[in-house]
């Protein structure tokens, strides 16, 4: 008996979905009481007090200026936010809204969880075949969609959205449909070999190539009857060969030239390649030569000291000028970096990673090895505009002004020790 009515229960509570999805009222939360109600959702500037469950939901609204809730949702309200140090703020928290911050363009305010604090990060692009929903800025980072039937986008972004695809003109034949991340392909459909003369019941005919008895006749001997003389396959086709022509010769030029364009970025790419190695080994021969003058004669020459021609003081507008790599960079300097940001507690290696646009993803995947802020700075140098000037900006993002000093600071040429 009591199965059965645990069954019937179930039956019960069934039957009332269905009833209302039957008229449109679908339950927007999917979550039901145990009566078989749609439980309700918490709508924007409230937060969750207590689930659905016996009875329906219950919500209370967020305190002003200390938490938020944007959407309707069945949680609770989030805690406001702090702008990082030095980073002003643009909006106060309100119930429906976080605190604003103007990290500046490019970069959005970062948050780990429901922590108050935060740090403005790098923002987020959409790659191929998605487009830019939201911008990044004060609000967030940048929302991406997947480009819709009809629309696409074939470059990465963090402003453009998916744009509408073409359409082929009526003289125009469609070769490949618009998709995600490409758009529409057309070619021009006046292609056709096999022709007849307008108003003609003939039916068509094969080309064919006349053979030199039949040439001869067509060119000396007019036909019987005829004022004029009998046509040839090169007065009857003439017009479309000489567009097939014309097709095939563009294309081997397309070709051609992207047969070049390719030979050019290879060449190029393993000149800078030499370039950074010709320069590795230059920075360890002067690096090596400044070793023996000091043991020989107590006087150290910083070869790299003497190439700077304007010495950085570590602030915001030097760094930035700063246009030397960091693979440039001697290795005892490399090495001090290191061990600042292994020591920095809260503002280490890690918050630099998201700065500098790493994934949380692949910063773990550093984490997890040996010496994590080797591999991270390994990493970013081989990319390329890895210069001194946009590792000082990140550093400065996250308050480490202890690193700059130590990139950017140049002994003078000669020291005696």
């Amino acid at each position: 008996m009591k199965m059965k009515g645990e069954m019937a229960a179930l039956q019960l509570c069934l039957c009332i979905l269905a009833v209302k999805v039957a008229f449109g009222k679908a339950c927007t939360s999917e979550q039901f009481t145990k009566t078989g109600e749609c439980c309700s959702m918490c709508a924007a500037g409230t937060g969750l007090a207590t689930r659905c469950g016996q009875e329906d939901t219950k919500c209370q609204p967020c305190k002003n200026g200390v938490s938020f809730s944007d959407s309707e949702n069945l949680s609770v309200c989030r805690l406001c936010a702090r702008c990082p140090p030095g980073i002003p703020e643009l909006a106060r928290c309100t119930p429906t809204q976080d605190t604003q911050c103007d990290c500046g363009e490019g970069f959005f305010l970062w948050r780990n969880g429901n922590s108050t604090g935060g740090m403005c990060a790098a923002c987020t692009m959409c790659g191929h075949g998605s487009g830019v929903v939201r911008e990044c800025g004060p609000l967030g980072n940048t929302v991406c969609e997947r480009c819709k039937p009809g629309t696409y986008s074939k470059e990465k972004s963090i402003r453009k959205p998916c744009v509408p695809c073409s359409r082929c003109s009526d003289d125009e034949v469609e070769l490949r449909s618009c998709q995600p991340d490409s758009d529409t392909l057309c070619m021009v459909k006046d292609l056709n070999i096999l022709s007849r003369t307008s108003g003609s019941d003939v039916p068509r005919e094969f080309p064919r190539w006349p053979t030199l008895h039949e040439d001869t006749e067509n060119r000396s001997s007019p036909a019987p009857g005829s004022g004029s003389p009998r046509p040839t396959l090169q007065d009857q086709g003439g017009n479309n060969n000489n567009n097939i022509l014309a097709y095939v010769s563009v294309l081997a030029a397309v070709v051609l030239g992207l047969l070049f364009y390719v030979a050019y970025k290879c060449w190029k790419s393993c000149q800078q390649k030499q370039a950074l190695v010709k320069a590795r080994v230059g920075e360890l021969n002067n690096a090596g030569e400044g070793e023996k003058l000091h043991s020989d004669s107590g006087v150290f020459l910083d070869s790299h000291s003497l190439q700077d021609s304007q010495p950085s003081k570590g602030s915001k507008r030097d760094s930035k000028q700063d246009t030397r790599l960091y693979v440039n960079l001697p290795s005892h300097r490399q090495e001090e970096v290191e061990g600042l940001l292994v020591e920095g507690g809260s503002r280490s290696w890690r918050q630099l990673a998201a700065v500098l646009g790493y994934e949380q993803d692949r910063v773990d995947v550093f984490g997890r090895g040996q010496d994590p802020v080797h591999t991270l700075l390994t990493d970013w140098a081989q990319q390329e505009g890895s210069t001194l000037g946009l590792l000082c900006s990140a550093l400065a993002r996250i308050e480490r002004p202890d690193i700059i000093t130590a990139l950017t600071a140049t002994s003078q040429g000669v020291s005696v020790v």
